[in-house]
């Protein structure tokens, strides 16, 4: 949740990420941190971190869009109702769950105590199903390369 509010500050967006906002504001962000505008070199190294941190939120905010989620709804359901769990791991309120297809989820604002009940279930997929996959922002963020013959 801190990382999705800290970029989300970035951006100056309040409410649901729209992404023609996103993109114009990701545009203007990037013209005025562009490293090569800047000729003190201390300046020059700030504008780099800032211009990286302006890249990496834009395509993270742009993974938990709205339109980004409504898109790739039909294989995250898929996933989630036919797929099972390869491997997951929680750090903080971020829970990631990989599939048997490769693909990773990241999950936000899952605590410890609904972590642990996850983890102790008999029947996890169940679990998340009913209490994880769809009750928190998610975000696609791995897709396991294909393995060659």
């Amino acid at each position: 949740m801190k990382r999705i509010n800290e970029y989300k500050k970035l951006f100056n967006v309040e409410g649901p990420i729209e992404l023609g906002t996103l993109k114009k504001t990701y545009r203007n962000l990037v013209k005025e941190w562009h490293p090569d505008k800047f000729q003190d070199e201390a300046k020059k190294e700030e504008a780099e971190g800032k211009s990286q941190k302006i890249i990496d939120g834009y395509h993270f905010l742009i993974s938990i869009a709205p339109e980004t989620k409504e898109s790739s709804l039909e294989e995250y359901t898929a996933i989630i109702n036919e797929g099972k769990i390869d491997d997951y791991r929680h750090k903080g309120l971020l829970m990631e769950v990989t599939f048997n297809n490769g693909v990773t989820y990241e999950y936000f604002g899952v605590n410890a105590k609904l972590f642990h009940k996850f983890n102790n279930s008999d029947k996890q997929i169940r679990f998340g199903k009913r209490n994880i996959f769809n009750s928190f922002t998610y975000r696609k963020s791995k897709t396991a390369a294909p393995q060659l013959a």
